[in-house]
């Protein structure tokens, strides 16, 4: 008699790490804390690589660094290789646009294992955790094109300096569209489709949007975001999900992982999450809501109940450097063509360079606050910007910027750029970027942001040309690019 063997099914073979929701929040948070907390950079890297070396069931750990735009990149590595590497892990810089000629390739990345996360395995796979990576140059020394590395000593300096730490909260929004990588079609039908046409506040439970959202929602929750709403937003299919307040360098990197998420999971859905800042002409485009406070031993410093508008004048000062310096840091915050469309005044456009509690159409608001919650708005940021660019920007700026000693500063009758050409020129005509970059560092951003405004009309025009949106940093086809 012939026995058949049974078909053996391939997920049974694979042994790989693979919790629940809920087990995943728990570690996350209890990561978050650890970070908050500042623990010892060598205690946690001995914990993560002793947690790595007993957890049979992980076999590899995405690194994940962002270029001098802010696109973000992940490697793979292979769980054993690197706890075997870990301090010596290299990889191939001409290959990153803005990081290094050819010439001078080679660069380090260092692993942030504070920076560490457990990602749900329906969304990153099984068996995988992430973390975080600064970019060193070839002798060891930080990567001057790593802004997440200026960013992290800004932080770091400030702490040891004054035990300030720096504290952010972004409110970022962004459209669902129909169809898979419906950016690199649109040049096809010079148009995207909605899959949704409700309208702010409105969506009804289990449509393509809501059922969107409350799907990314549930992994931002289970990474540890420490979610506090999540809503369709004004214009048709469009969404923000909103999260906690963290530290400068966490909020940034909470940004990448967001977008990551919106993307990964609209993909598994048959669909396109876009952060283009106006994909549509006639609705309003996606914002970046970036709000900003300084703490220091658990005292909020932007909070005076007697101050104007129940702010203290440190944190008047820290807006006033803001205002000084709008026109020189605009291409930071708003570094697309299509960005400029968005500061247009018929769509509560942020580009009037002054500060109000009630005016949504400037740079920098003050939201109702108190003790705890006081902080500015700066509403002229785009949701494709390089995060760690807008808080390297926002906080150097508000901290050491110059103060203009000119009348009626916080009301003047000023407006940022409404086109990429103006802020170009004002940021590398400026002192202060400069100082805040660096020569090497400015040049290769302006020159980054030149070429993909050279690409598209000069005149924006009554509707979204392909190229704004094929030559988008964000929307990056290496073969469309070497074809120039």
């Amino acid at each position: 008699m012939t026995t058949r063997m049974q078909p053996v099914n391939p997920a049974d073979l694979r042994d790989f790490l693979s919790l629940t929701y809920g087990e995943l929040e728990d570690l996350n948070l209890g990561a978050k804390q650890q970070r908050k907390d500042r623990a010892a950079a060598h205690q946690l890297a001995e914990e993560r690589l002793n947690y790595l070396a007993g957890e049979k069931r992980i076999k590899a750990v995405t690194v994940l660094f962002s270029d001098l735009e802010g696109r973000l990149h992940m490697l793979d590595y292979d769980k054993k290789f690197l706890l075997n590497s870990h301090d010596n892990l290299t990889f191939d810089g001409s290959s990153i646009r803005g990081f290094t000629p050819q010439r001078e390739s080679d660069l380090r990345l260092a692993l942030d294992w504070s920076a560490f996360y457990w990602g749900p395995a329906d969304i990153f796979g099984p068996g995988k955790v992430l973390v975080f990576s600064d970019v060193l140059a070839r002798d060891g020394s930080p990567f001057a094109g790593d802004i997440r590395g200026a960013l992290k000593k800004l932080s770091n300096d400030c702490y040891a300096a004054d035990g300030l730490t720096l504290n952010a909260a972004n409110e970022i929004e962004g459209f669902l569209f129909q169809g898979l990588d419906a950016e690199r079609h649109y040049h096809e039908t010079g148009k995207f489709e909605y899959v949704n046409t409700g309208g702010y506040y409105h969506s009804l439970p289990g449509d393509p949007l809501r059922t969107f959202i409350d799907s990314v929602a549930e992994v931002q929750r289970a990474m540890g975001f420490q979610n506090e709403k999540d809503h369709p937003e004004v214009a048709p299919s469009q969404f923000e999900i909103n999260y906690s307040y963290g530290e400068v360098v966490a909020a940034a990197d909470q940004i990448q992982l967001y977008k990551l998420i919106c993307r990964q999971v609209a993909t598994r859905l048959g669909m396109t999450a876009s952060f283009l800042p106006k994909p549509v002409v006639g609705v309003n485009g996606s914002g970046m809501h970036t709000n900003v406070s300084v703490s220091k031993d658990g005292k909020n410093l932007f909070w005076d109940p007697n101050g104007t508008e129940q702010l203290s004048p440190f944190a008047w000062d820290f807006v006033d450097r803001i205002l000084t310096h709008g026109p020189d840091v605009c291409l930071m915050l708003n570094s697309s063509v299509n960005a400029y469309r968005r500061l247009d005044p018929h769509f509560e456009a942020p580009n009037q360079i002054k500060a109000s509690a009630v005016d949504r159409g400037s740079m920098v608001r003050v939201p109702i606050g108190n003790e705890r919650s006081s902080r500015i708005e700066l509403r002229s940021v785009a949701p494709d910007a390089n995060p760690y660019m807008v808080m390297l920007a926002v906080f150097k700026t508000g901290l050491h910027g110059h103060i203009s000693d000119a009348k009626n500063l916080r009301q003047a009758d000023r407006y940022l750029s409404d086109n990429i050409y103006d802020a170009l020129a004002d940021f590398r005509a400026s002192s202060w970027t400069t100082a805040m970059l660096g020569d090497d560092v400015k040049a290769r951003y302006a020159d980054l942001k030149q070429a993909s405004a050279d690409r598209c009309p000069r005149l924006l025009g009554s509707f979204v040309k392909a190229q704004e949106v094929q030559y988008h940093h964000e929307v990056y086809n290496q073969y469309l690019w070497n074809l120039f």
